[in-house]
This record gives structure tokens, C-alpha cells and sequence, in this order.
């Protein structure tokens, strides 16, 4: 998959819950993992089975205004809104990083503010922050990775998806096109 993306929580009270977003974000393969504000120091938390602190970077920001992206990184809110986009229709950016508020709470008007976009998972209440954040990268792998196509009826993919090749097509001769 090309890019990359980070994850991180505004407001994060459970270092459980961190722990448990740390270690899928790790899973997925995000570049870095962050906290702005948290209620709590989050440490080291025994639900990291994967101990993901020592394979991905962690940022820990004091609050909005010092929170740091890399350059060109889009930053996108998690955030049950009415004018979020739904996560289905949303095209992901190739560099991006998503936030999700704390639990029972939400994304300041300060970090709403900071976000190009804002997403919205489609379901009629929220849900744990770790779980709403395990739906976001798995939605981004899913829409980015290459993957074979679903078939029409019930099942697996018929035939594996093809592996992108580089430069122009080749004959059967194995010469080049023009």
C-alpha cells in the first residue's frame, strides 16, 4: 500500500483503550501513533500485547496548538456529526492522520477546527475509541490495499488480484510497447 498514515486520541482517559488502538494501529501499519491532551500518562499499557511503543513512534502533545504532523499530512477527525462524511464514501488521503475523541466525549472545536475533514463511522451512537479506530484503518486498508475484487455471489475472490507492474505492457514476446 502506498502512503501512510498515523492515529492518535485527543482527551484519551483509558490507557486500556489506548493500549488496544496502539497495538491494531501497529497491526495496520500505521507510521506513528500519538495523544493530545490526555486525561492520564498513558505509559505502557498492558493491553499492548505487541508492545507497539517499541515499533512505532508515540507523540504525546500537551494540547491542539502544539500537536505537530509531518509535512503534506492531511489531518482528519473521527467525529458522530451531522456534516462528517461517511466513512464508506470517503476517498482516503495517501498521507493522512485521523484523531478520534475521548471516551464519552468529543473532538474540541480546537481540533475540529485543525482537521481537513471530518468522518463519521455510520452507526446510530458511538462507540469505544479503539474500536472506532480499528473500523477507520481497517476502512483505509481496505479502499487502498490491493486486494482481489468480490465476487458477485457468496464467497471468496474466484481469481487472486494481478500484481501492479510497473512501465508499459509487455507482448507475448516479452518486448516492450511503445
Amino acid at each position: 500500500m502506498r502512503g501512510y498514515f498515523g492515529i492518535g486520541v485527543e482527551g484519551i482517559s483509558k490507557p486500556m483503550n489506548f493500549g488496544n488502538l496502539a497495538r491494531s494501529a501497529h497491526g495496520f501499519g500505521a507510521k506513528f501513533i500519538f495523544t493530545v491532551a490526555p486525561a492520564k500518562h498513558i505509559g505502557s499499557p498492558k493491553s499492548d500485547t505487541a508492545k507497539s511503543q517499541d515499533h512505532v513512534p508515540w507523540y504525546s502533545y500537551p494540547d491542539v496548538d502544539t500537536m505537530q504532523m509531518p509535512d503534506d499530512c492531511t489531518l482528519i477527525g473521527v467525529e458522530l456529526t451531522p456534516d462528517a462524511v461517511n466513512l464508506p464514501s470517503f476517498r482516503h488521503p495517501t498521507r493522512a492522520a485521523y484523531v478520534l475523541g475521548p471516551e464519552g466525549g468529543s473532538l474540541s472545536p480546537e481540533m475540529i477546527k485543525r482537521c481537513e475533514y471530518t468522518v463519521k463511522i455510520p452507526m446510530s451512537f458511538c462507540i469505544n475509541v479503539a474500536m472506532a479506530g480499528v473500523v477507520v484503518m481497517y476502512d483505509r486498508m481496505h479502499s487502498m490495499g490491493r486486494f482481489a475484487e468480490r465476487p458477485i455471489g457468496t464467497g471468496g475472490p474466484v481469481e487472486e488480484k494481478q500484481p501492479h507492474v510497473h512501465g508499459k505492457r509487455l507482448y507475448s514476446g516479452g518486448s516492450r510497447l511503445p
